[in-house]
C-alpha cells in the first residue's frame, strides 16, 4: 500500500528549477532514501510534501488521499539542526514538543531508551554532544508515535561515532515497521540504512528502485598475473566474460550468468597461467551513483 505518491512535482525559484517533474512512490514500511548532491532538490522536495514549501505544479498524496493536518498528524520530521531549550533537560524539552503537537504525553522512557539517552535524560541540552542532540531530535520527531519519519541529512556534521549512533537509531525505528523517508548526499549511509532509493540530480529523477536493483547483481572479479597480456587474450576468447577493463595492473571483469570466480581460476590454470591476484567484489551504491549521475542528463 502506498504511503506517499509524488506525481510530476515541480518547483522553481526564478530561473532555477529546484524540483523538475519529479515522480516516485514510497510504499508502507519502506526505508526510502532520496539521494543526490547538495543542491539537487532533496530538501525542497521534503519541504513540499510537508506543506512547508509551495509547489508550482504536480501533486503528491499521503496515505491514500489524506491532505493537510490530517496527513501531518501521522508524520514526524527532522529537517534542520536540532533546536531545543539549552538549559532544559531531555524530558522537559520533549514535553514542550508534545505540547506543541497537542499530544497528551508526559512519559518519554521508551523514546529515550530507543535513542540511547535514558542515562542523560536529566542533563541540560547544552551539555550534549552533536550526536546526542541529533538523537534527541529524532526522539522529538517520534513524539505521538507517527507512522512516517522524515529525516533531512540526519548524519550531517557528525563525527564517525555520531554517524554510527544515528544510523543504529534509524535502523531500530525501521524495525518497528515505520516508513522512513531520508534525504542524504552520503552514499554509504543510504546503502547501509535504506531499502529503496531515488537518485536525483538538479531536481530530476535519474533512477529509482530497491538498493539491490540499483546496485545490480553483477559480481566483479579482480585478477592479475605475470602474463597479463596472455591472460587478457584467454579471457576474451573464453566466452564466459561479459566485459573487461584494466585498472593499472589489475584486470577487472564481470562474468556471464552462472559463472563464478572459480571458473576464472580454472581457466587460467588450464592455459598455464598462474594468478597472483584473485578478488571478488560487489558493485557499490557509490559506483552506481557516480555512473548514473555522470552519464545522465537531467
Amino acid at each position: 500500500m502506498p504511503t506517499l505518491i509524488i506525481n510530476n512535482l515541480t518547483k522553481r525559484y526564478g530561473k532555477i528549477t529546484a524540483v523538475n517533474n519529479l515522480s516516485f512512490t514510497v510504499e508502507k514500511g519502506n526505508i526510502y532514501g532520496i539521494l543526490g548532491p547538495n543542491g539537487s532538490g532533496k530538501t525542497t522536495t521534503l519541504g513540499i510534501i510537508l506543506g512547508i514549501t509551495q509547489k508550482d505544479s504536480g501533486d503528491f498524496t499521503w496515505f491514500d488521499g489524506l491532505k493537510g493536518k490530517h496527513a501531518r498528524q501521522k508524520i514526524g520530521a527532522l529537517l534542520e539542526t536540532p533546536n531545543f531549550y539549552p538549559y532544559l533537560n531531555a524530558d522537559d524539552n520533549l514535553e514542550i514538543i508534545a505540547h506543541i503537537k497537542k499530544i497528551n504525553q508526559k512519559k518519554f522512557d521508551d523514546l529515550l531508551i530507543l535513542v540511547d539517552l535514558i542515562h542523560r535524560r536529566k542533563s541540560p541540552f547544552y551539555t550534549y554532544s552533536l550526536g546526542m542532540k541529533q538523537r534527541l531530535a529524532i526522539a522529538a520527531a517520534m513524539v505521538g508515535d507517527p507512522e512516517v519519519l522524515i529525516f533531512d541529512e540526519p548524519t550531517n556534521g557528525l563525527d564517525p561515532q555520531g554517524i554510527a549512533e544515528v544510523r543504529d537509531t534509524i535502523k531500530k525505528i525501521a524495525q518497528q515497521g515505520k516508513t522512513i523517508l531520508m534525504a542524504s548526499h552520503i552514499l554509504d549511509e543510504v546503502e547501509k540504512i535504506c531499502s529503496h532509493v531515488a537518485i536525483i540530480k538538479q531536481g530530476s529523477l535519474l533512477a529509482t528502485g530497491t538498493v539491490g536493483n540499483i546496485i545490480g547483481g553483477d559480481i566483479q572479479i579482480e585478477i592479475s598475473s605475470n602474463e597479463n597480456e596472455k591472460l587478457q587474450n584467454v579471457l576474451t576468447a573464453s566466452g564466459i566474460v561479459k566485459d573487461l577493463h584494466f585498472e593499472e595492473q589489475i584486470i577487472v571483469l564481470s562474468l556471464q550468468n552462472g559463472k563464478a570466480a572459480e571458473d576464472i581460476n580454472k581457466l587460467a590454470f588450464q592455459n598455464g597461467i598462474a594468478l597472483n591476484h584473485l578478488f571478488t567484489r560487489k558493485r557499490s551504491l557509490e559506483s552506481e551513483f557516480l555512473e548514473i549521475t555522470k552519464n545522465s542528463q537531467p
